[in-house]
């Protein structure tokens, strides 16, 4: 039989690194099938909380942000662009992109989740920003995603117009933080576990199977 994981994966949709984390995550859980099965829930994590209705310029966004020189942010894009690749994903970041406000973006995500296609949502508004470069602080560019990631788009609509799930995604992102996480991609295993960054899918085999292992002996233990 094989282990059953649970795995909290708090992250950002305008965090690239959260891209590479999932892919690489999702490609070390196809290896390990039969050892290892997994249970993913996303929570929600804003990098930029304050960005404005229609973003700003991402390049000046992130070198202001991280005191970093236009030349080192195109270099560290080269570098993401890379890794992504890696792992099948298209990273199409350029000077022109631009950081879009993301908290619409969670709230379909925990919407999402109770239709039980949140994994599928999540992917769809990574394409968006990252591959497709919209703006998924866009209602509408939103509830074309939720259509997309196969759910109906006139009720993802109308959770947009409204305030649904807005409380639940700041509780959730103020509980995560009490919990001690101020970086994403952050996965937690088991509940305890922490698997930071964006990781190749072999360091996701690695720690996986090392936490699987922990919990198996801690099971055995308790008796």
């Amino acid at each position: 039989m094989p282990q059953h994981l649970k795995i909290d994966f708090v992250s950002d949709i305008a965090c690239p690194w959260c891209v590479i984390g999932l892919g690489g995550l999702e490609q070390a859980l196809d290896s390990l099938r039969g050892e290892i099965e997994a249970d993913i829930a996303f929570h929600p994590f804003e990098l930029n909380p304050d960005m404005p209705a229609g973003g700003e310029n991402g390049l000046e966004h992130i070198a202001r942000k991280y005191g970093m020189s236009p030349d080192q942010v195109r270099e560290n894009r080269g570098r993401i662009r890379d890794r992504a690749a890696a792992i099948g994903f298209t990273m199409n970041s350029s000077d022109a992109s631009r950081a879009y406000n993301t908290f619409d973006a969670h709230r379909l995500i925990a919407w999402a989740g109770e239709k039980g296609r949140q994994i599928e949502m999540k992917r769809q508004l990574f394409t968006l920003y990252f591959t497709d470069q919209k703006d998924v602080g866009d209602r509408d560019v939103l509830a074309a995603a939720a259509e997309a990631a196969g759910l109906d788009g006139a009720e993802a609509r109308a959770v947009l117009d409204s305030d649904r799930y807005a409380e639940q995604v700041r509780a959730e992102e103020m509980l995560w933080r009490q919990r001690g996480i101020n970086s994403v991609p952050a996965i937690v295993v088991g509940g305890r576990y922490l698997i930071s960054g964006g990781q190749p899918p072999e360091e996701f085999v690695r720690q996986l199977r090392a936490i699987s292992a922990r919990l198996v002996e801690e099971q055995a233990a308790a008796g």
